[in-house]
């Protein structure tokens, strides 16, 4: 991200977007074409029937905007580059391109989705399911932690479609238990955090062994250089459709930090701070799936009251969890970064990172927010002498002064 750090508190969009157009011209050729047209209905998009049934049976009924601009072209055939905050439609896009444009006849896999989480690949895999359960679809998620050899008896009964993490497909590749001859759609969703996750090399050697002609669509919230690179190496001439970010701010929230020294002594300072968390809907935020479930435990066996989100869930349960804090009825939630993008509930005042984000770019996920409504906030960051450093980066990244946190905080929100 080097180079396109925001500067100044607030995030400047227009900065970011010039200097993504800079990289983006290769040679002063614009590398993409736009592709404008929009669709208000599913039903005007040219789909087969059964997979509207699917759409509508999913619950959709009106396309989001990344779902207006961007089925159609990618069930053209056309490589794209779509980029919308998570959260927007953006799996339900790809997986609708994929469903429209599947040989039902030939039981072999046709399209290879990767995503950097197993939770997010399994997600994907119910959301293509579900879409496609009218058109008689066959999906198989490929994630690490699994079984091999139950991938292998899966594939070799025969699939349309696989949805995995780069390691466990790049196996299943390598031991030609997953036969890339008729693969003819190649889908990156979060590449960014793909990217930054270290799967760049992986993804390469993935691409090296799919036929020649296959159809590339790119799905990501940011799009760092490292993308872009990927995008020029395997594109042909790809449409890129950007939905504009609401523009995520740092300005109206207060910042502060709280020297904890030790992992140990953060229960205590929270459980210090449930009073005035209750008074107000917060969001705590913690590193690890189990240390969600750890810290819910924790703080319930005190008798406090707290809501948890977290990948390992099924999607039908966070979705009760989401609605019982959107409505108030619970105030505060745990949960882990899996989740930050996807958290937007207006009353939100006050944010407590129980463990600091491991990426600065995740602090402006957790903590930003769209500053329409002009709503103060503040944000209480808990620093043992381990995240000395990534406290100092987080005020270098963002240009801000992180405070020490005042006894008064009640009054702060």
């Amino acid at each position: 991200m080097a180079g396109l750090a925001p500067e100044g508190s607030q995030f400047d969009a227009r900065q970011y977007d010039a200097k993504m157009n800079d990289l983006l011209s290769a040679d002063g050729q614009d590398f993409f074409t736009s592709y404008d047209e929009v669709y208000d209905t599913f039903d005007s998009m040219g789909l087969q029937e059964n997979l509207l049934r699917g759409i509508y049976a999913y619950g959709f009924e009106k396309p989001s905007a990344i779902q207006q601009r961007g089925i159609v072209p990618f069930c053209k055939g056309l490589d794209v580059i779509q980029q919308a905050q998570s959260g927007t439609g953006k799996t339900a896009t790809f997986c609708s391109g994929v469903l429209q444009q599947l040989d039902y006849g030939l039981v072999e896999c046709q399209a290879l989705v990767l995503a950097p989480t197993r939770e997010l690949a399994q997600q994907i895999e119910k959301v293509m399911r579900a879409l496609g359960d009218y058109l008689g679809v066959r999906v198989h998620a490929c994630v690490g932690g699994t079984s091999v050899r139950e991938d292998q008896r899966i594939l070799s009964s025969g699939v349309h479609v696989v949805v995995g993490t780069p390691g466990r497909v790049f196996d299943m590749l390598r031991r030609q238990s997953l036969r890339p001859d008729y693969i003819k759609m190649f889908v990156l969703d979060e590449a960014d955090e793909m990217l930054s996750r270290g799967f760049k090399d992986q993804i390469y050697d993935i691409f090296q062994l799919l036929p020649a002609k296959v159809q590339v669509g790119v799905f990501s919230a940011t799009m760092p250089p490292e993308a872009l690179e990927i995008t020029r190496k395997f594109m042909n001439k790809p449409v890129r459709i950007l939905v504009k970010r609401d523009e995520l701010t740092l300005e109206g929230i207060r910042q502060f930090y709280v020297n904890v020294e030790k992992e140990e002594w953060k229960l205590e300072t929270l459980c210090d701070l449930y009073e005035t968390l209750a008074i107000t809907q917060s969001v705590i935020f913690v590193n690890t799936r189990r240390k969600v479930d750890w810290l819910t435990d924790k703080m319930r066996a005190r008798d406090h009251t707290v809501s948890a989100t977290h990948g390992d869930m099924d999607q039908n349960t966070r979705d009760i969890i989401m609605r019982e804090f959107r409505s108030g009825s619970s105030r505060v939630l745990i949960t882990t970064d899996l989740l930050a993008r996807g958290i937007d509930v207006q009353q939100v005042s006050l944010v407590i990172n129980y463990d600091l984000p491991t990426q600065p770019e995740n602090y402006l996920h957790r903590i930003g927010r769209s500053g329409r409504f002009g709503r103060k906030g503040a944000a209480i960051n808990f620093v043992t002498l381990d995240d000395e450093r990534m406290l100092a980066d987080i005020q270098k990244f963002y240009n801000v002064v992180i405070e020490e946190l005042p006894s008064n905080i009640a009054d702060l929100l």
